[in-house]
């Protein structure tokens, strides 16, 4: 089985109370003179009481298109990148050259060569290091990361692999876009960061801390669902594609998922000691509480997550399962289940053992 040695998060230095991005918003989105009641009202109801932005808060209405976005995502990105995986190394005890494997993925920007490769002379990363580097997965795609990782250490259970998630979604706010879909996603999404190590079964190594490992994942697609969340990309970037149906496709399909999955290991949601959810935003987490019949402490630092840093796409995941590590560690031998929804429709889970 996969083990998970590391789980290391990191936000950028820009700090924002959301009342002051709902304000910077109002100025950026909305015409001269414009209604704000509905760009306050969001911004009130999301859950979201603080958020990271990868820039100061004032550079973003000097941003004069998409490609000074993506130039401003690939910088901000480099820092944050080497930050977590430097952490993530340091927690674990490992050395840049240990790592056989690197898994990237983010949604919030495009780099030629990628950022794992930009990385890897900074890191000291072996020549040889094999790169999977991953865009469009958008929130499934720590879960996903972690789930690619496991497939990979099967089939070389003496060696080590990373994960790296690096997402700046404020780079992505498309200015005087009035839209639902663009104000909602203003109101939720954050910038961050985090890096996963794991190693093989047969991989000799002494964690520092207990380490879970991965028992089997679970991967789906739902058809027909391709417009219910995702990018339009346009002249100025990434247009947000959000249905309002999101929140019920989650309540149709995620119990039944969930539950054929823990069936398949001989497991009932009751048995899951730990729910390491992403924090897609309160309408979706109701919803997922509701399919799953869970108690409202199940939830808890998926909550708390979206509160304090807001949505982090890929990396949000990660940050809820560093948080339950270190802050609600649960019995060992126990089971968790992991999970995420992303771009597709599709779902992510990962089983977990304690």
């Amino acid at each position: 089985m996969t083990r998970i040695v590391a789980v290391h998060g990191v936000l950028p230095e820009h700090r924002y109370e959301q009342s002051d991005i709902t304000e910077a918003l109002a100025g950026m989105c909305l015409p001269a003179g414009g209604d704000r009641s509905v760009l306050e009202r969001l911004h009130a109801t999301s859950s979201v009481q603080g958020r990271h932005l990868a820039l100061p808060l004032e550079r973003y209405a000097s941003l004069s298109g998409f490609g000074a976005a993506n130039d401003a995502f690939i910088e901000a990105a480099l820092l944050l990148g080497e930050q977590a995986v430097r952490g993530a190394l340091d927690e674990a005890g490992l050395r840049p050259e240990d790592i056989d494997l690197v898994v990237s993925t983010s949604v919030t920007g495009i780099a030629v060569p990628s950022i794992e490769a930009r990385l890897a002379g900074l890191l000291g990363l072996r020549p040889d290091v094999k790169r999977v580097p991953s865009f469009g997965l958008g929130c499934v795609g720590g879960a996903a990361g972690i789930a690619r990782l496991h497939d990979y250490l099967e089939g070389h259970p003496d060696q080590v692999a990373l994960l790296l998630s690096v997402e700046l979604c404020s780079l992505t706010l498309q200015r005087s876009d009035v839209s639902p879909q663009n104000l909602v996603a203003g109101a939720l999404f954050g910038d961050g960061a985090a890096a996963v190590l794991a190693v093989g079964r047969d991989r000799v190594h002494a964690a520092p801390r207990p380490a879970p490992t991965v028992v089997a994942t679970r991967s789906r697609l739902y058809p027909g669902t391709e417009r219910t969340l995702g990018w339009d990309v346009c002249d100025s970037g990434f247009r947000i594609v959000l249905a309002a149906d999101l929140p019920d496709l989650v309540r149709t399909h995620l119990g039944e998922e969930v539950r054929a999955f823990l069936a398949a290991h001989d497991l009932k949601t009751e048995d899951v000691t730990a729910w390491v959810c992403h924090p897609g935003g309160p309408r979706v987490l109701d919803a997922v509480r509701e399919a799953l019949a869970l108690p409202a402490r199940a939830l808890e630092l998926t909550w708390r997550s979206l509160a304090e840093v807001g949505n982090l796409s890929s990396a949000s995941v990660l940050h809820v399962l560093r948080d339950t590590l270190e802050l609600r560690p649960p019995l060992p031998g126990t089971p968790g289940l992991l999970a995420a929804m992303g771009p597709g429709f599709s779902t992510e889970l990962v089983l977990l053992r304690w």
